[in-house]
Parts: C-alpha cells; sequence; structure tokens
C-alpha cells in the first residue's frame, strides 16, 4: 500500500506509524495512508521563511508571473496522470476537468496578472500625494512581500483546484507556502505536488506539502505569515480562535461552506428561455462533484404560485443524471469523496426532515451504473421542499454538503432578499430574471450578504460561467457565515500576502526608490534624445523638454477642419459671454498633436517601434491664441513584453521575432509662463538592444 509523503525542508519524508487509511471513493479500495506524525513542525515554518522566502523575494513580479506561466504549461502535459487518479475521488470527467485544468488556469491567470505590476521587487500602490507647497515633500504607498510563509489549509472537494487557486497568489505575491491538503484526498494533491517539484520551476522551499495532520503548525507563526483556511465555518471558527494567531495578529483569510441560494424571478414562467436556463442551473449545481461545492446551491427560492410547476420540471431533469462509476463514459454524478462524507451527508439532510420534505431522491436507494452502493459512496440527489421559510430553522442554518438543496416559496422580491439573508452570509447568490429592474432590486437589497451574485438569463446563459464557478480575477469569498475573507479577485487577491507601507520623501528620492518617475522630481539629461536610445539605456527619469511652439488662431481652424470638431469653443466668432472661456480655444487634442510634433524624433528609423496607447489624458487649462507651448518629456516606468509562445509556424505575426519593452512617458503640456495646461501618460513599444530567437 502506497504511503504518501509530505515534502517538507527540501525533501520528501513519511510520518511516522501506520498513519490515516485512504480510500478509492468508487470502489471502496484502501489505496494509500497519510501520516505527518513525528515532523518537527516548527522546523517546516522556518525553512520556509529562511530558505523560500529570500529566494522568492528576490525575483521581480515579472519573473514570478513567467515562473507560474512556466509551471501551467509543465503541468499541463502531465494531465493523463492526474486525471487516472482524480477517479479515485469519484469525480467524473467534468468534475476532474473543474479540479484539474481549472487549478491550471488559475496558473496561467495569476501569470497574466504580472502585467499589472513593474518589473521590480516592490510595486507602488494607487496614487501619490503632494505634500508640500513647493513640491519638495510628498507621500505615496508601496507594496512588498511579507517575510514568512503562507498556510494553506485546504478542503477535500477541489484537491488540485484548491491548492494551485492559492498558491497562485502567494508567488507571484513573492511569498512561499506550506499546503495542508483535507487528508482523505490528500492523494490527488500529492501526485501534483511531486510533478510540480520534479520540474525544478520553484525555488527551493517555495512549496512544502503536509498529507494528513497539521499538528501544531498554527502554533509558529507570526505576523508575517499568512493563514488561509478553506472548509467548515466551525473548524474555520476553531483555527480562527488559536491562541498564536490572535495574540501575533496572524492574518487570516477564512473561505467557509455556506447557504448560496438561487432565486426565480417573478417575469419568469415556463414558457420563457429563463425558465429552462433555471432548471438546467440547479441540475448542474446538484449534480456537478456530487453537490461538494462551497458554492453549491443549497436553498432554492421560487414565487409561491410556481413551487409544484418548479418541483416537476427538477424531478424530472434530476432523473435524467446517471450516477455511477465515473470512469463508464455514461455517467455524469460520481460518488461522494468518502464513506464518512455519505454518511455526514445522510446526517444533515435528517436534521433538515425537521421542517421539510423529500420530493426526490432517496437517502436508503440510489440507482447505478457499473458500480456497487455498498462499496463505494454513491447518494441519490435529494430535492427537499419547505412550505414555510421564514419559520424554519433548518434551511438556512444546516448545510448537507452534498446532492441536495431545498426548494422554498417566496411571495415578492423583497420577500426572497429577506430569506436570502437568513443565510447570515453566502460566497454567492444566482438570480435568474430578464427583468432589469427586478435584478437591480435584488442586488441592491441582497448583494451585502454575498461575495458574488451572478444575473442569469438567456442572454448570457451559454457563454456564462455559472452560479459555481468562482474566477481567478474576481473574488471569491464571503460574508459571515461564509467566513468574511476574500481569495483571488485578481490584484487584491495578491495584495494578501504583501505589506502595504506609506512612504515619504523627496519627489526625487522616491522615484528613485520606486523606479517609477513621481512628479517634481529632478529630470536626467538623457544625453541623445531618449527615442534613439534602446529598452536597456533607458532609465527612469530621462528627461527631454522641448523647442516652444506658437498656437495661431490659424492653427486652430485648420484643426477644426482636418479634425470635424467644430465645437463652439474651437470658433473665434463664438460670443463667449456666459462661457468657461475668453476666447477661442486650441482643442484638447490639437496640443497632444502638437506635442507628439515637438517630442518625437523624426525622419530616422529609431529603436521606438509604434506608439502603444495614451493613459490619464488630461486637459488642466485653456490655451488661447498666441500662447506659447512646450513639452517636458520624462522616462516615468519601464515594463518588460515578453515574447508570444509560437506552438505553430502559422501562428507566427511580424514583430514576434523582436525583442522589446514597454516604456512610459509622463508627457506634460507648458505654457510661456510655465504652467501645466496638460498632462498625459504615453506608452511606446521600444526595441531591446540583444534579439533572441521566438520562444
Amino acid at each position: 500500500m502506497n504511503k504518501l509523503g509530505n515534502y517538507i525542508t527540501g525533501q520528501w519524508i513519511n510520518g511516522d506509524g501506520e498513519g490515516q487509511h485512504l480510500y478509492n471513493a468508487v470502489t471502496g479500495e484502501n489505496i494509500a495512508t497519510a501520516s505527518t506524525k513525528g515532523l518537527d513542525f516548527k522546523s517546516i515554518i522556518e525553512y520556509g521563511r529562511s530558505v523560500g522566502n529570500p529566494a522568492l523575494r528576490k525575483m521581480t513580479f515579472h519573473e514570478r508571473g513567467n515562473m507560474l506561466k512556466a509551471l501551467a504549461i509543465h503541468l499541463r502535459n502531465h494531465l493523463d496522470k492526474f486525471y487516472s487518479v482524480s477517479y479515485q475521488t469519484g469525480a467524473t470527467k467534468a468534475d476532474s476537468w473543474v479540479d484539474i485544468e481549472g487549478g491550471i488556469g488559475n496558473l496561467f491567470a495569476n501569470a497574466s496578472l504580472r502585467r499589472k505590476f513593474p518589473d521590480d521587487v516592490i510595486c507602488i500602490d494607487g496614487e501619490s500625494h503632494n505634500l508640500s507647497k513647493n513640491n519638495t515633500f510628498m507621500g505615496l504607498h508601496i507594496l512588498s512581500p511579507k517575510e514568512g510563509v503562507a498556510v494553506h489549509i485546504n478542503a477535500f472537494n477541489f484537491p488540485v483546484w484548491g491548492m494551485l487557486e492559492k498558491i497562485a497568489v502567494n508567488l507571484l505575491a513573492g511569498m512561499p507556502a506550506i499546503v495542508k491538503p483535507a487528508t482523505v484526498t490528500s492523494y490527488m494533491t500529492e501526485v501534483v505536488v511531486r510533478e510540480i517539484i520534479a520540474s525544478g520551476i520553484l525555488p527551493e522551499g517555495a512549496l512544502q506539502l503536509l498529507c494528513g495532520s497539521a499538528g501544531d503548525l498554527l502554533d509558529h507563526v507570526n505576523s508575517q505569515d499568512v493563514v488561509t483556511f478553506t472548509g467548515s465555518a466551525s473548524t474555520g471558527l476553531l483555527l480562527k480562535s488559536n491562541k498564536n494567531i490572535l495574540a501575533e495578529n496572524v492574518p487570516f483569510t477564512m473561505e467557509a461552506d455556506s447557504l448560496n441560494c438561487i432565486v426565480l424571478g417573478n417575469d419568469v414562467t415556463p414558457d420563457t428561455p429563463e425558465w429552462d436556463v433555471f432548471i438546467k442551473e440547479i441540475r448542474k449545481e446538484m449534480t456537478l462533484k456530487a453537490g461538494q461545492r462551497c458554492t453549491g446551491i443549497r436553498r432554492i427560492f421560487v414565487p409561491e404560485n410556481k413551487v409544484e410547476d418548479v418541483q416537476i420540471a427538477l424531478g424530472k431533469a434530476l432523473s435524467q443524471t446517471v450516477i455511477g462509476n465515473p470512469l463508464n463514459s455514461t455517467v455524469r454524478m460520481g460518488s461522494l469523496a468518502g464513506m464518512s462524507q455519505r454518511k455526514e451527508v445522510k446526517e444533515q439532510v435528517q436534521k433538515l426532515l425537521a421542517s421539510s420534505q423529500i420530493i426526490y431522491g432517496s437517502l436508503d436507494s440510489v440507482q447505478l451504473v457499473d458500480a456497487d452502493a455498498e462499496k463505494g459512496a454513491f447518494i441519490s440527489p435529494v430535492l427537499l421542499l419547505n412550505e414555510k421559510p421564514h419559520a424554519a430553522f433548518e434551511p438556512h442554518n444546516i448545510e448537507a454538503f452534498g446532492p441536495v438543496s431545498t426548494l422554498m416559496p417566496y411571495n415578492t422580491i423583497d420577500d426572497a432578499i429577506a430569506l436570502s439573508k437568513l443565510g447570515k452570509g453566502s460566497l454567492v447568490s444566482t438570480i435568474v430574471t430578464a427583468n432589469a429592474t427586478e435584478a437591480r432590486q435584488y442586488i441592491i437589497g441582497a448583494s451585502n450578504h454575498h461575495g458574488r451574485v451572478l444575473v442569469l438569463n438567456n442572454e448570457c446563459a451559454k457563454e456564462s460561467t455559472g452560479h459555481g464557478s468562482p474566477l481567478p480575477l474576481l473574488v471569491h469569498g464571503g460574508p459571515g457565515r461564509a467566513g468574511g475573507g476574500e481569495e483571488m479577485g485578481g490584484i487584491r487577491g495578491v495584495k494578501h500576502y504583501l505589506q502595504r507601507t506609506a512612504l515619504q520623501g523627496s519627489p526625487t528620492m522616491l522615484t528613485a526608490i520606486t523606479n517609477v518617475y513621481q512628479p517634481h522630481a529632478k529630470g536626467k539629461d538623457p544625453g541623445k534624445h531618449p527615442f534613439k536610445k534602446y529598452f536597456e539605456e533607458l532609465q527612469v527619469g530621462d528627461q527631454l523638454i522641448t523647442d516652444k511652439r506658437t498656437i495661431t488662431s490659424e492653427d486652430i481652424d485648420r484643426f477644426a477642419d482636418l479634425s470635424g470638431d467644430h465645437f463652439y469653443a474651437h470658433i473665434k466668432t463664438t460670443d463667449f459671454t456666459g462661457t468657461m472661456f475668453e476666447q477661442q480655444v486650441a482643442h484638447g487634442y490639437f496640443i497632444m498633436s502638437l506635442a507628439a510634433g515637438l517630442f518625437v524624433d523624426s525622419y530616422e528609423k529609431n529603436p521606438v517601434l509604434l506608439n502603444y496607447g495614451i493613459d490619464e489624458l488630461r486637459f488642466t487649462k485653456p490655451v488661447y491664441p498666441g500662447a506659447e507651448v512646450y513639452i517636458r518629456f520624462t522616462c516615468k516606468e519601464k515594463l518588460p513584453n515578453d515574447k508570444r509562445i509560437i506552438e505553430k509556424p502559422e501562428d507566427f505575426k511580424r514583430g514576434d521575432d523582436i525583442d522589446k519593452g514597454i516604456v512610459k512617458w509622463l508627457v506634460e503640456f507648458l505654457d510661456g509662463g510655465d504652467e501645466i495646461t496638460g498632462i498625459a501618460v504615453i506608452l511606446t513599444m521600444v526595441k531591446r538592444k540583444t534579439t533572441s530567437s521566438v520562444v
């Protein structure tokens, strides 16, 4: 029998003793044991801090992002191995796809987030603030990686996705991770971690794995560490209340199982397309992963005059779900993760029956294909009906973590909102409606009790990721019972592992520290025109002061004719009484165009390949005929521009063989009185001096 390894302190180590026995959820076969007995948890934490953390902190956000990308590509080449093990957890091919390829997708998504960060080990958070009259003192916020480790205590239902969606974020932020998956399905996590370690892509100490008990791990964390937990609210509360976590003020992010709900809008009837959308969404959420999803639909609210129709439609839909061995191609719902889980689900349903009745399914029997109900952890989908949801305690407080949902009536949309709140906070709620007024009413009334709300109708149903699918770029978490934490959410998720620090000093000093030019900092003499410099040669702060150009009324007239913009303020015969202007004013876009003519080095080819766009363009003071204008042009920031991965020759596009980067330039428009009349940030694509072969 296989004994799972723990990857700690740079090596695979088995725990002492026989350990906990792990079983094939479909056949009941004993397939592995897991143990962390005898491990020194304090040394595991210290190893992550002393070895993994410094290695990651030395890498820039872009280097860490490309590391995630390389890891995702590597894991994608081993899918067959992962799928073969995933079936043993009771997961169908569709279930496994969400877990395995969904997890790898998280790596790709977070790798792409590197473009939102500088190619540096720290980053600026938000805007800067001038704190002095003479522009010599300013402040801003920076983010830097914490010096500890991220401890992830994960649930059993997604042994791959649960790990990858979390480590993708902390690794991008520059923190190492210790992953402690739920023991019952830890054999699935272990096979993926073995492949990650074998790849050699992550620096040593960046990832450690514990298959078994967490022991006294949490007794050794401190304020530089971050703890995340996914699982039951009761277990989360127990962990969050650890004396050491409270004493050390350790950041603790919890995503707890919640009583998520779906609402059928008043406008939806059996003859509208949204009706089928509603029924299909519930069937999918009840049967995918055998209902073992923290985002699963547990409560179904429908107008009271449609309860019977919904009951009939759901019963018909659920009866078409083939249950059994996930290796059988006809099967659409596999087993629960284990016998203990099946026992717990049945016990929870018995509690729900105190105020509800079963209207579809059974706790005692299930029809299977190619499987044995006595050996495998199978259960029938169970649909309950509670006719008095406002008077019932159970459906709003008890969760059966399996293919179990309760149907309940409501009267008005305000009534549905009130019922949704009885769950005391959830990860997600869905309203199915084509009525925008009703949708808005529900969002305004219910959104503060749900971490995510899906407005589902026929317009988006085909491309919707669905009620139960958290996305890397959107927050995953919820208030109250759902834990009060946030995971993923794009940049928001990365910030959980970064320390925000207010930084004060002179603009020139803060420019040097952040590698981003700050307004009023001293510019650098570029030596030659900045457009004649390659990407590597450019320095943040390189500054060009252009010649002056006098604006004439004829210039404004010609630009108006050329652009077609004859707004009254640009016409010299306008009566300007009661307007914001004294006389004919130059178009802001004319000044922007004129700026390009002043700062661009023309005629000869140079390392600047193209103009990539304009950000933050503002016109702050009118420019009248007779005014002299000039441009202060400063290299603000430099960002890498990675080559595309070209897998087929036919995918090659012109320019793919050119090594290049993106340069942001601060463009300030000044008049003869040296007052700023406008400001913008333009982006150029600049060639590197050295070139390499296409990746």
